[in-house]
């Protein structure tokens, strides 16, 4: 809308929602410090500030673009920040402008945007990475701040996309740790992060057999060391790390070879479970993180135990546990899921 007034789209709590605003919010801030404005709380949508995006999150933002940009045209692109957009201008002119956008994919926490050229933009969003789309709707996925909502291009923007039906995508950036490539489709797969991801928990091919063959190779390590370790599976964080190792009766601090394969199996299905619930819910994230449609996750209304500590454990009510395992804040029931010694 760039600071027009009309109907806003956010998704509020996983229901997309349009908004008619005689203006649009002056500053996204107040909204994240749960103000309310124009007779909406926006703190009770979960708004507020600092995460870094796990798969579910990415997830949703794909699953967004991809009914908002599919058959656009990429009509010109903008850039400030050279690192931001690392790409020859022959490759731009030839493979970019004139484009159409064919699909969005994703793998772990990468997107990817698929052309007519057989080229890709890759996208990473790392830690502040913003897309704000303009055109007859407005929509923002990534770091909440007042770029989402105000006027557009802006300190933050780093990338800007114009597209067909005078529509804008914009990339912004305020940490400048992000970026967007320009790569032969076929060539993705070879890009050093993708050799070494592991499969998908979401797909079909992730199955039990599958899951405690790549655990097992780790027997020495701790499970939620393993489980974090993106080329066994992709995309597991912290929060479903601790959320699927409580499903599964399993202490975060467990040896793998302390754990038999029926645990194992329980533990994959727990791991499919929170993620799909958290897809469900627009993500987990209740700090620096919203999805395609300018929604923030509400899955930790739903958690279990992760950043429960002092609060009582909803299966045996003993208190929740709050130690490090793996150089990470570790959440767990002492009742439930016993130390194995």
């Amino acid at each position: 809308m760039s600071g027009e007034s009309g109907d806003w789209l956010f998704s509020l709590s996983g229901v997309l929602t349009s908004i008619r605003l005689s203006q649009p919010p002056k500053r996204l801030f107040d909204l994240v410090q749960g103000r309310e404005f124009m007779g909406i709380n926006w703190e009770s949508f979960g708004y507020n500030n600092s995460h870094m995006p796990e798969l579910p999150e990415v997830e949703t933002v794909r699953r967004g673009l991809q009914k908002l940009i599919v058959n656009k045209t990429v009509e010109s692109v903008e850039f400030d920040w050279p690192k931001s957009f690392p790409n020859a201008q022959t490759d731009v002119d030839a493979f970019l402008i004139g484009a159409n956008i064919i699909g969005v994919r994703r793998r772990a926490k990468v997107l990817m945007i698929d052309l007519s050229t057989k080229y890709s933009l890759v996208i990473h969003l790392k830690m502040t990475g913003q897309l704000v789309y303009r055109g007859r709707q407005s929509f923002a996925a990534g770091h909440p701040s007042d770029s989402m909502i105000n006027k557009l291009p802006d300190k933050s923007t780093r990338v800007v996309f114009g597209l067909s039906d005078d529509d804008v995508l914009y990339f912004n950036d305020q940490r400048k740790f992000g970026w967007v490539k320009l790569l032969p489709t076929s060539e993705i797969s070879n890009m050093p992060f993708m050799q070494k991801v592991g499969p998908e928990p979401l797909l079909a091919d992730f199955t039990a057999d599958v899951f405690i063959a790549r655990v097992r190779r780790r027997g020495g390590s701790a499970i939620k060391a393993v489980i974090l370790d993106q080329s066994v599976l992709a995309g597991v964080g912290n929060i479903y790390a601790d959320e699927s190792l409580w499903g599964a009766l399993i202490h975060p601090a467990t040896k793998v070879v302390d754990i038999d394969d029926d645990q194992l199996a329980l533990l994959r299905d727990e791991i499919v479970f929170v993620m799909d619930l958290s897809i469900k819910k627009g993500g987990s994230t209740d700090k620096n993180y919203v999805d395609a449609e300018g929604k923030r996750g509400s899955y930790l209304k739903f958690a279990r135990v992760f950043r429960r500590e002092g609060q009582a454990c909803p299966r045996c009510q003993t208190i929740i546990q709050k130690i490090k395992v793996a150089g990470r804040g570790t959440h767990f029931c002492p009742t439930c899921q016993k130390v194995v010694v």
